[in-house]
Order: structure tokens, then sequence, then C-alpha cells
């Protein structure tokens, strides 16, 4: 994946946990972004949603053992866990819940390097914590399981977002497009390679108050939030066979009528809807809002990799503070 507004590769890249040596041992772990396909919001309630990965926007975590505290150096803190701010609190608590599961007490540093952007709707909190979680482990010279590095994420992400669905926590370490219902998660296959475009609205998204603002719908009218969630649903099944057969138009009719849904729940804006019809016009099979919304990213479908260069671009147009490509390989 690359930046379009900046065509250089990100610089974060996936690496193995280094070997514990000498006087200095660590523990190294690592995440990537995900995109959600369909299905956001109404995968609280228990609908089922389609995540992908997003291998070229990740985060890197290094750990070493302290006699005492914790502290954190990262590009939004630096200093003693104890001082940081409420957007680095989910950073503290994966790594507390980490040293506890593999029985390291609760002295530590870490260092986060990452290229992913927060609060975009990209999964920025459950990667960190994610890959804090097996540097820990790495550290410790164990691995953990994925229902115990699911137990950590979840965790961590109570504090980012209240009560999540647990999407992100197993889309940030899936290597491939899951489909995810009530924490059980499964691969879905894909037909043909897919490849989308990202773009950042330049607005922070919040999945709390959208959140928030869904439920609120839901107790106002709710044969009607509920009857769209049914719709969603249905999309999330259709996307997910569309997936599977390589039929990307109607994989993007899906997507596009996912977005007119969630604008109905109250969930876009000006913005995101502005992008939406920026990536139409310019030959999008379908576009919607991803995470959140409120901000945050919009994911377009291209047809190809050099029609992903003309989305990035009339997006950018549009207003898009930034754009990336990421590709899907069939599988």
């Amino acid at each position: 994946m690359t930046d379009q507004a900046a065509t250089t590769h990100l610089p974060v890249q996936r690496t193995d946990p280094p070997a514990a040596v000498g006087p200095d041992p660590s523990g190294t772990g690592y995440a990537h972004a995900k995109a959600i396909l369909l299905g956001e919001h109404a995968v609280v309630y228990g609908t089922p949603a389609l995540a992908v990965p997003v291998h070229g926007l990740g985060v890197e975590a290094r750990v070493w053992p302290a006699p005492e505290g914790v502290h954190v150096d990262s590009e939004l803190f630096a200093g003693d866990a104890s001082t940081a701010p409420g957007l680095v609190r989910p950073v503290v608590t994966a790594l507390s819940a980490a040293l506890d599961l593999v029985g390291l007490g609760h002295g530590a540093k870490v260092r986060i390097l990452s290229s992913l952007p927060h609060e975009r709707g990209l999964g920025s909190s459950a990667a960190v914590a994610a890959a804090v979680a097996r540097a820990v482990a790495g550290l410790a010279g164990v691995e953990l399981g994925p229902d115990a590095l699911y137990k950590v994420v979840q965790e961590a992400e109570r504090h980012s977002h209240g009560n999540p669905s647990g999407l992100d926590a197993r889309a940030v370490v899936a290597d491939t497009p899951i489909r995810f219902q009530r924490g059980r998660v499964a691969p879905v296959p894909v037909g043909t390679t897919t490849t989308f475009v990202l773009a950042d609205s330049g607005m922070a998204g919040s999945t709390a108050r959208s959140v928030a603002g869904v439920r609120e719908r839901l107790e106002a009218d709710p044969s009607a939030v509920e009857r769209t969630f049914a719709r969603i649903a249905d999309l999330v099944e259709e996307g997910a066979r569309q997936l599977a057969h390589g039929d990307l138009a109607a994989l993007g009719t899906a997507l596009s009528e996912d977005h007119r849904l969630l604008a109905w729940l109250g969930v876009s804006n000006e913005v995101l809807d502005r992008l939406v019809a920026a990536a139409t016009a310019a030959g999008s099979a379908g576009a919607k809002l991803t995470g959140g919304g409120q901000g945050g990213c919009v994911i377009a479908l291209a047809d190809s990799e050099d029609h992903a260069d003309e989305l990035a671009t009339a997006l950018r147009g549009a207003g898009a503070a930034r754009t990336w490509t990421t590709t899907v390989p069939a599988a």
C-alpha cells in the first residue's frame, strides 16, 4: 500500500519478534489496520459484518522489562503511564493485561511506531493493543492464541469505545477478509484480486458518539431501524458471496446501498457524502464510509490499480486530506 499524497512506501512493515538477548531483552509485536466493507453499527446489535485487512498501515510495538512502573514512548505521548492522556490509556490497559496474562508483573517500557492514523475508523486503537500484547508475549517467549489475544485487545478497546462489538479486535490480526458476528469470526475467500482506495476525510471520527446516536434513533423508531439492520445484514451476506465469486460490480452496488443506509442512521455527514459522490463520479462501482462515521474515512472500490490512481486523484480533488490504495489478493 502507498500513500497517494506522498507516493512513498509506508514506514512500518511487519517484523518478527526478535529473540531476547543480552542484558536488554525485548519483545516486538505487529498488527495492521482494517477496513469494514459492510455492516458497521448494525454489528453492535448482533448482525454480521465484513472486514478486510489493510496490511500497508500498521503498528509495531517493542516492550522491555522494567523494575517498576510503565513508561510509554509514542508519537502521541512520551512519559510515565500514570500521566498519560485518555487517548493513550488503552495502550496502558493492553500492556497491563498482557503482562498479567504472561506473568511478567507490571514494570515495562513500551515504544510504539505507527503508520496508522488514529480516530479514522481504521482500527488504530485495536491495532496498537494487539501489537503491544504480541510484544509482551514475545518478551515472555510465548505465543498468545487468538482467543487470549482477543481478550487483551477487547479489554483495551472498552477504554476507547465503551462497548465494542469485537470486530476490530479480530480484524486487525486477520490475514484475510473476515465475516464477524457476535465474537465469532470466519475467513472469507476472495475470487479475484480486489483493489480499494481509502480516503481520509480530514475529520476525526468518534465511534462512541456515532454508536450513541444510532442507539437514540433505535429507541425513537425501533421498527424502522430494525428493518435497516436487517437489510444491512443481508448486504453483508451478499457482499461476502460477491467477494468470493469476484463479482465486483455487484459488490460495489452493495457498498453504495450500505452507505445510504448508514447515512439514514445518521452516521455519515456532508464531507463523507461528498467523497462518496466523487468516487462514484470517477467510476467507482461503489463507495461508502468505513468505521464509526461522523468523520474518518471512505472506502471506494477500484476496477484496477490504474483506476485506483484516478480515484485517489478525484478524492483528493474533492477534499480528501490523503488517500491510500490497498489490494486484497485472490485467495
